[in-house]
């Protein structure tokens, strides 16, 4: 019991943690923000701060470093899944059903998400987040084979990034007025089809 108290304790603490972050990074932005701040909003000491950070920059670093690893758990879990289900329904589309899931963890990450693509934020997250779907699409999952690309990869993965990056920029900044499910059909019309065709120029 005890442990499991402590736990819950450590888990607390970090969330109370992570939301004065993101309540600074929007206040001030990250650059101008001091850990003795965050202790303040975050209620706690900075040696209890101390304990699991060792500043705001490695804060900043291990809640972006958690965002992806779920991110890539999730990922890895529906492929496979939806793979499954395939077999069954060939009717079901693989990439909007990721893509589903992808908009559903960013939704519940909503406000961290905001904060660090402001501009405000973690101006590296772009830079993270290339090397991210570098190794989810190409080294560690094989989702792209590399034999079937008909443009150099560095390309690739830039467009994909950036627009990705942007499209999810925009409907964190929109107020959420269209759902997980909706976002996904959006993204997977324009990076099947390509801007031209979503734009109606193209059929």
């Amino acid at each position: 019991m005890r442990n499991r108290n402590t736990d819950l304790r450590v888990i607390r603490t970090k969330e109370a943690i992570r939301n004065a972050l993101v309540e600074l990074i929007e206040e001030k932005g990250l650059d101008a923000l001091t850990v003795k701040e965050i202790t303040t909003k975050a209620k706690i000491n900075r040696g209890t701060f101390y304990v699991y950070y060792q500043d705001k920059y490695d804060l900043v670093n291990k809640c972006e470093d958690e965002f992806f690893q779920e991110l890539a758990d999730m990922i890895i879990e529906n492929f496979s899944k939806t793979m499954n289900e395939k077999k069954t329904n060939p009717s079901v589309t693989i990439p909007v059903t990721l893509v589903v899931s992808i908009f559903e963890h960013i939704d519940r990450n909503r406000k961290f998400m905001k904060a660090i693509l402001g501009p405000k934020g973690d101006l590296s997250f772009h830079t993270k987040m290339k090397e991210f779907m570098w190794k989810t699409l190409f080294e560690n999952n094989k989702f792209i084979q590399q034999e079937n690309l008909l443009v150099p990869i560095e390309y690739l993965i830039s467009y994909i990034s950036s627009a990705h990056l942007g499209v999810i920029q925009q409907w964190l900044n929109s107020d959420k007025n269209e759902s997980p499910q909706e976002m996904a059909h959006i993204l997977y019309t324009m990076t099947a089809n390509g801007p031209f065709y979503a734009a109606g120029l193209k059929r």
